[in-house]
């Protein structure tokens, strides 16, 4: 079982600007938002286990997600002009995501990793390849994958979700078995 102030003051430890725990049946999932994966802005959409249309559908998502009562919502802040210029995000989501990782390794107990970005394990991902994914219990999906409403969700957990000029935030979550 998860000591949920534990892990709360762990991720702040860890590096996270904010962390918040909550109900994963107080998530907003918005269907509409799957069409804005097709537009590829990420580049990974059809050649990435963890993003559409391989992940599964947005129904199999939300499951994977409700099967999981309770979530910590973590941010990291990042000092970036433009946060369309890869050449900025890209290292900023990777650390994040490392650092979520970094923080569900240490908890120690099973769930589910949502990330900042699709998964990056793997370059390029073994799907364009036609082979299995060679790390599927590591194996994370984005926020977008799931169809989260990420703004309402900071909102919801007290986090600023627009930063302001020259400031990007990212989240990622656990969700995991409960508290104590």
């Amino acid at each position: 079982m998860v000591d949920e102030q534990a892990l709360l003051e762990r991720a702040l430890d860890t590096g996270f600007a904010n962390a918040a725990l909550i109900d994963t049946g107080d998530i907003t999932f918005v269907p509409t938002f799957r069409p804005l994966c097709q537009e590829n802005l990420c580049g990974k959409y059809g050649v990435n286990y963890a993003c559409p249309p391989d992940c599964g559908t947005v129904e199999e998502m939300r499951a994977q997600v409700l099967h999981w009562p309770r979530a910590l919502v973590m941010q990291t802040m990042w000092d970036i002009d433009d946060p369309l210029d890869e050449q900025q995000t890209k290292p900023a989501k990777g650390e994040h995501n490392r650092l979520t990782r970094q923080l569900i390794d240490w908890a120690g107990a099973p769930g589910l990793m949502i990330g900042a970005s699709g998964c990056s394990l793997c370059s390029p991902c073994s799907i364009t390849k036609g082979k299995p994914c060679r790390f599927p219990e590591l194996r994370y999906s984005c926020m977008s994958a799931y169809c989260i409403f990420v703004k309402e969700l900071a909102e919801r957990c007290a986090m600023d979700y627009d930063c302001g000029p020259g400031v990007v935030a990212f989240f990622s979550m656990y969700c995991f078995g409960g508290g104590q």
